[in-house]
């Protein structure tokens, strides 16, 4: 049975039969392929590496991203952290005794945060006073 729709013929040699260079190809819809014009798997090749490149670019600025997010959460670390509590401790000026029952005095996480949060001039007062109240081992 006949097909309904003709197919032209597509001629891949010059007229006298020969393969020729590719020139002026005629295409199953009838329209010829001008010399330098790439064919169409040509451009699907092309627009699936365009489409790979830009997985791959997609998914590295998710990887920068969630390493981005990663270092920000670590930096954003607990503002009345022990160790943050020892930094602003080692800025002040006070003997081995004090330093030491400070150390205790933050293991509890609401003296770590009054200690932080309180103006400079007045942590070495809290301090004392928390300290001096504080029992010793």
């Amino acid at each position: 049975m006949a097909s309904a729709h003709p197919i032209s013929t597509v001629n891949f040699g010059d007229d006298d039969g020969t393969s020729g260079s590719g020139e002026d190809m005629s295409l199953l819809d009838g329209h010829k392929r001008q010399p330098g014009m790439p064919s169409s798997s040509g451009r699907r090749k092309r627009g699936r590496k365009a489409t790979g490149d830009a997985i791959v670019d997609a998914m590295l600025e998710i990887a920068a991203a969630s390493k981005m997010r990663a270092t920000a959460l670590m930096k954003n670390e607990d503002p009345f952290s022990i160790s943050k509590c020892i930094k602003v401790l080692d800025e002040m000026q006070v003997n081995d005794q004090l330093y030491l029952l400070a150390l205790d005095l933050f293991e509890e996480p609401n003296a770590r945060e009054t200690f932080v949060s309180l103006k400079s001039e007045r942590r070495l007062i809290w301090l004392q006073r928390k300290c001096h109240s504080h029992p010793s081992s």
